[in-house]
Formats: C-alpha cells, structure tokens, sequence
C-alpha cells in the first residue's frame, strides 16, 4: 500500500481540531452551567479565580490523548480548590470529561482514585452526612449513584471502542492475507506461464539453429513452433498483467485455462521433440473452476520440467475421474533425477493441490523417469 508523505501530519491536525472542538464544548457547557444555575437561583456570577481554573482544566484537555492521567489531575486539583474555597462555580463537567477519558485509556486505577477523591470532597466529613448544615443523605446517594453511572458509561464506551479496534484489526489482518494469497496466486501463474513457454522456444530455437542449414523445412517448422508458443505466452501474460491493472469488481477478468487445454500442451510438448500421450480414467465430467485450473497448471509445470530436465522422449499424462477426487499423474521415460533444490515448479504445485484440500508427490520413479501424482478432491 503507498502512503501520502503528507497522510501522517493531516491526521495528527485532525487529532488536534478533535480535541481543541472536545475542550471548547465542554468548557463552553459548564460556563452556561454556572451562568444558567447563578441566575435561577439568584447566586453571585463566577468569579474571575473561577474562571482561571475553568480555562486550567478545559486546556488540559488539549493533552488528553498523549498524557491521560496528568490531564485528570488538573482537573481534580481545579474542582478540590474549587470547592476548597467554597465556590458555587465547579468544574464538574470538566473533571466528568478527563474521567472518562482516563478510562477510555486505560488508567483506571488514576480515574478510580480521582472518582473517590471527588466523592469524598463533596461529601466531606462524610461521617456527617445528614447532619444539620452539613450534606444531605439523599445528595450523597445521589451523587454516589451519579458518579457510579459515570464509570459505568465510560468502561462501556472503553468496551465499544476496544471490539471496534479489534474488528478493525482482524478485517486488516484479512486483507493482508488474501493480497498475500493473490500475490503467490498470480506469482504461481507467471512462473507457470513463463517457464513453460520459454522452455518450448528454447528447445524449438536450438533445433533450428542445428538444423537451419542441413535440414532448412525443419528450422522452418521450428520457428513456426516458437512463433505460435511466443503468440501464445503473451496472451496469457497479457490476461495476468490485465488483472493486476485492473481495480474493483469491474476487473477484465479472462477465464484460467483448463482441462480442455491439454491437447494444446500436448502439441507444445510434441514440438519439442516429445511423444507426449494423453489418457482418461473413469467417466470425464466437469469439476469446479479452482480444480480445473490447478490440474491445467500441475500438467503445465510437470510438462516443463520433462522437456527441461528429464532427457527422456516420451510422457504420459494420466487423468483419473474418482467420484470425489481428480487424480493426475504425469510420468516420463528420462533419468530418474532427485528433485532440484531449488527452483519454484514442484513447490507451485504443491501449493496448488494443498489450497485446494489436495496432495502432490513428485519424485522418481523405481524404473527411471520422473513422476508427478496429484489429488484435487472435487
């Protein structure tokens, strides 16, 4: 995925307006607050040490994001000197806002002890709740109440907000996966592509060079051969690449060969100087498009490896129809080699058949030549 240089620095502005349009409400709610309280019940209007610890706590929450607790701190030390001095005019709504935002970030224990020091100021003695001149029993349950719904409503929205991360995470882990898968996918096709077509013009190439001058209608049939499997290649190339260009659902989108494309691979193999014998097993029937492709491609690649390493001259492609599986068994007549230690061909296939819920076995045969058995359950 490419980032915009300028992605990271338009986000943390966004932070910022966020969180100076969060400290301007609030402080603007508990101004109206005071004001709207002073004048029902005809009490003096804030004073300007009131509006100095106002302006404290709503600029803290400027802060709210990198330091959570210190923000809840200034706002506990403006509502306890509030109420130290006896003032009508506390920053409740304030210290509320940098309490839940403490629990939003997961400082509970900080946002806990400032609940309870808010508590205890209001009530203070609390031994004499209820007691005349003192806190009235029914404001401390009240505020008890209050301040417990307060917690309440943060740690829910602290839940919401964790599952929305997760989700968040989990489809993000699940588009990394399924690009992952299609990279290997459309890796898998182009080596199968490539491989197999430039094995066949290289052979056909070498058979015209040697041939050009003693037997000129060979070289010719050999550069028609390479011509064909060239014209071939790019088409197929040009179907891989018009996926990757394409964007969305509206991608030109060409069908995979199949199994009715084996004559086709067969002829490029004979071109190449192969007897190359194809046989059906059971009764031919359709099988689902992922198993078509795969065995397309496992012939394709098992086909390129004969013609590139096996120095046989004939092979055999086996097509077995179970009721419940394809089977395909690809075998030559060349030495029994081990197989290559590196090189991507039997790995791709094998990633094939196991996607598909399959098997591959590739290797030797105890006769000579090499054989290729895979099983695609249908």
């Amino acid at each position: 995925m490419i980032t915009s240089a300028s992605s990271a620095p338009s986000s943390s502005r966004r932070r910022w307006a966020a969180d100076a349009a969060l400290a301007a409400v609030v402080t603007g709610l508990q101004l109206a607050a005071w004001l709207g309280t002073a004048a029902h019940r005809g009490q003096p209007r804030p004073g300007l040490a009131d509006y100095l610890l106002l302006a404290a706590g709503g600029a803290a929450l400027l802060a709210r994001r990198r330091y959570p607790v210190p923000v809840l701190a200034v706002a506990v030390a403006a509502a306890v000197v509030a109420a130290a001095v006896d003032s009508a005019a506390v920053p409740w709504l304030v210290l509320a806002a940098a309490f839940v935002n403490a629990v939003f970030y997961r400082k509970r224990a900080a946002a806990i002890a400032s609940l309870v020091a808010g508590y205890l100021v209001a009530v203070w003695p609390p031994w004499l709740i209820g007691a005349r001149g003192q806190t009235s029993a029914a404001f401390a349950l009240g505020l008890l109440a209050g301040l417990i719904t307060l917690l309440s409503a943060a740690e829910l929205m602290r839940a919401r907000n964790q599952r929305a991360v997760a989700i968040r995470n989990r489809r993000a882990e699940e588009a990394r996966r399924r690009a992952s898968d299609e990279r290997l996918a459309i890796a898998r096709d182009l080596h199968d592509v490539v491989a197999h077509n430039i094995s066949v013009i290289n052979v056909q190439a070498n058979t015209a060079l040697h041939l050009m001058d003693r037997q000129p209608e060979r070289a010719r049939e050999a550069l028609t051969a390479i011509h064909e499997v060239s014209r071939q290649a790019l088409g197929e190339l040009r179907s891989v690449l018009g996926v990757l260009r394409a964007d969305g659902a509206e991608a030109p989108l060409v069908p995979s060969p199949g199994l009715d494309r084996l004559d086709e691979l067969a002829a490029h193999a004979r071109a190449a100087g192969f007897a190359v014998r194809v046989e059906q097993q059971g009764v031919p029937r359709p099988v689902p498009a992922g198993v078509d492709a795969a065995a397309y491609r496992i012939v394709q690649e098992a086909l390129t490896n004969t013609v590139r390493h096996s120095g046989g001259r004939e092979a055999t492609v086996r097509l077995h129809y179970d009721p419940d599986a394809l089977t395909i068994e690809v075998e030559d007549d060349g030495r029994a080699l081990p197989l290559p230690r590196s090189g991507n061909g039997v790995a791709g296939m094998t990633e094939r058949a196991r996607a598909l819920g399959g098997t591959l076995d590739a290797g030797p045969r105890p006769a000579g030549g090499f054989r290729v058995l895979a099983r695609l359950p249908t």
